[in-house]
């Protein structure tokens, strides 16, 4: 309990602050719910406003490093990790993992703001168009996917980011800010990073839903229209940005166009080495756009490329693989050693 006494000033102060931002926007407030200890570390809990989505405000919890308010490390700050899907870091084993992983001195410490998926998760976690300040709305079985995600989008990157960079000790730099999410929030997440790359750095991207497209006719409309491919064929390069992907073999069954690939997985391959269609249809990956790739972490386990797909072999489209991609994700993002 000492931990969460020493933290207790700075929950006062959440009460009290709040932030300004561009005259278009809205002062946003944050209110300290509780502040409890697990693993010899704090989490303080918000709700946080945001206009666009009143009268629903925004659950984050803040993950602070073991020893963050200790003497010591006072003039210490860290790099964050933000992550979607905040409400699945218990099933994901967020807080042990990060607890083995110090206790092996593997990773760096970090800071982690989980933010709770909104009420209409499928409307947040989406595509967006920053420079023309739209969403970018696909179609799916249960409805449109990502009708405001550039609403949630901006406020991620132009609210939450500098609030949390002014609350807490945080390195500022791009490169020491990564946007995590799995399955529509891993769209997000690779939404976050390459549309604002000024923002994040890095992304780590679970069984992104990659399948997202604007025509959902016919199988092959949809590898056509599919709105990641077209993100990345229409470039440009994203100076400095890194991504991990990652992928479980037996997420689906569905095989699009007959190549023995399961979707989830094929839809990020073409991601990141570019889709050539048998009827001559072609779209550009990452590969193309110039990024360093490496195809098959599992073998190679290096930090080295600027792109690196994971095969969880088995793995589900569950929160159980999610949740064995974690550990291998933050040794990629944050680790002290070499690989």
């Amino acid at each position: 309990m000492r931990a969460m006494h020493r933290h207790l000033p700075i929950a006062c102060l959440l009460l009290a602050c709040c932030i300004g931002v561009a005259p278009a926007a809205v002062v946003h407030a944050a209110t300290a719910v509780t502040a409890v200890t697990a693993t010899d570390a704090v989490v303080v809990r918000l709700q946080l406003d945001a206009p666009a989505f009143a009268p629903e405000r925004i659950k984050v919890a803040v993950y602070l490093p073991p020893g963050y308010d200790s003497a010591a490390a006072a003039r210490r700050h860290y790099p964050v990790l933000y992550a979607n899907d905040g409400q699945d870091m218990p099933a994901v084993g967020l807080q042990p993992t990060l607890a083995k992983l110090y206790l092996e001195h593997a990773i760096e410490p970090i800071i982690v703001v989980a933010i709770d998926m909104l009420a209409d998760r499928a409307s947040g976690y989406g595509l967006s168009n920053r420079a023309m300040a739209r969403s970018v709305t696909g179609g799916s079985q249960i409805g449109p996917i990502g009708t405001r995600a550039q609403d949630y989008s901006a406020w991620i990157a132009t609210i939450l980011v500098p609030y949390i960079d002014a609350h807490y000790r945080t390195r500022q730099s791009v490169h020491d800010r990564t946007m995590l999410g799995w399955s529509l929030g891993a769209l997000n997440a690779f939404n976050l990073g390459w549309e604002y790359p000024d923002v994040f750095g890095r992304i780590g991207a679970f069984s992104p839903s990659f399948w997202l497209a604007a025509d959902r006719s016919s199988a092959t409309a949809i590898e056509h229209t599919r709105l990641v491919q077209g993100m990345v064929d229409r470039g440009p390069w994203r100076d400095g940005l890194k991504m991990w992907f990652a992928v479980g073999t037996a997420e689906e069954a569905s095989d699009r166009d007959g190549n023995g690939v399961i979707d989830a997985v094929n839809d990020v391959q073409d991601v990141i080495e570019g889709y050539n269609g048998t009827d001559g249809f072609h779209a550009s990956g990452l590969k193309q756009l110039g990024y360093s790739i490496d195809m098959d972490y599992a073998k190679h386990a290096s930090r080295t490329a600027d792109v690196s797909l994971f095969l969880l072999q088995g793995g589900h489209h569950s929160q159980a693989a999610w949740g064995q991609m974690l550990p291998l994700f933050l040794l990629w993002a944050y680790g002290q050693h070499p690989m």
